[in-house]
């Protein structure tokens, strides 16, 4: 055998050790993305507030759909939960039906078609209420326009998604008409009666009620049932920041009801960016980042047997 020959095996069985040694990737459940027929922000450039990153959108929906199919694959996101535009998820569902669990965006909860909703969820095509924006619409968590969606949902069983903080104003999508947005709204204990009302209510609070650490916490002692995503704030934050609330769920005993969620909006790009922030997260042990990124939504979603 030549040298060369030689040195050609030893880099062949080098590389094929490397290749049984590297770690499999993780799965990851993305328990909130967007979807969108058009969007404002297709095509734009922002500036964070709390950190200066420039964020570019994607320039279509055409663009914004293939570059978000391509994060999921490169980063093995084995299943995300979309919401936005019904028509625009029902088109990915088409498209990635192994992958896509179809949520159901509301902003005015008084605008919903409750007999439409119970079709679409008995029929499969909405698989999650939400995301419910009605902070957006200046609508606290406790309001009784929203009784009748926590009322259907605890009914069919099926799981809703409810925004509380942050917002606009001073988010990058504030001049696009969010007006009535109030951080009081986001208030975790806003939610109390409601979960004495439904103790079945199977509900994630989006963004993790930041920056509301001590009251959400409560929240989650008190009601078992409760989960929260890292949307959003696992990028929109300073990394000290998010690592202080997240570091607080943890060491509270929540990381088994932690989900995890990029909240990419027209910016596919922070999906690898919120996995990036929780792979890096040095307090958390391999177990508990692998709860966050797949198990915990794969217990709450029923994807598993239990």
């Amino acid at each position: 055998m030549s040298g060369r020959s030689i040195l050609l095996g030893i880099v062949l069985a080098s590389a094929a050790t490397s290749a049984q040694q590297a770690p499999q990737a993780r799965r990851i459940i993305d328990v909130h993305v967007h979807v969108y027929t058009q969007d404002e922000r297709f095509g734009s450039r922002a500036t964070l507030p709390t950190t200066g990153e420039q964020l570019v959108a994607a320039r279509d929906a055409a663009e914004h759909q293939a570059a978000t199919l391509a994060a999921f694959q490169r980063l093995n996101v084995v299943k995300a939960v979309v919401s936005g535009d019904h028509e625009a998820e029902l088109g990915w569902k088409q498209v990635a039906s192994d992958r896509i669990i179809t949520g159901y965006s509301i902003g005015d909860p008084t605008q919903v078609d409750l007999a439409l909703l119970r079709r679409e969820c008995a029929a499969g095509r909405v698989q999650v209420i939400g995301e419910v924006g009605a902070q957006y619409e200046g609508i606290a968590p406790n309001d009784p326009r929203l009784e009748p969606l926590y009322a259907l949902a605890e009914e069919l069983d099926v799981p809703i998604a409810l925004h509380m903080h942050p917002g606009p104003p001073g988010a990058p999508y504030a001049p696009f008409g969010m007006t009535k947005m109030r951080a009081a709204n986001g208030h975790p204990l806003l939610l109390e009666e409601v979960l004495v009302r439904h103790p079945k209510l199977r509900l994630y609070v989006m963004h993790a009620g930041w920056p509301f650490l001590d009251e959400m916490k409560a929240l989650l002692y008190s009601h078992p049932q409760v989960y929260v995503d890292v949307g959003a704030i696992g990028w929109s934050q300073p990394r000290p920041e998010f690592y202080r609330f997240l570091r607080g769920l943890v060491e509270a005993g929540y990381a088994r009801r932690i989900l995890f969620g990029s909240d990419q909006m027209a910016w596919p790009d922070r999906i690898e960016k919120t996995v990036e922030a929780i792979e890096q997260a040095d307090f958390l042990t391999a177990q508990q980042k692998d709860d966050i990124f797949y198990n915990n939504a794969a217990r709450f979603l029923r994807l598993e047997p239990r």
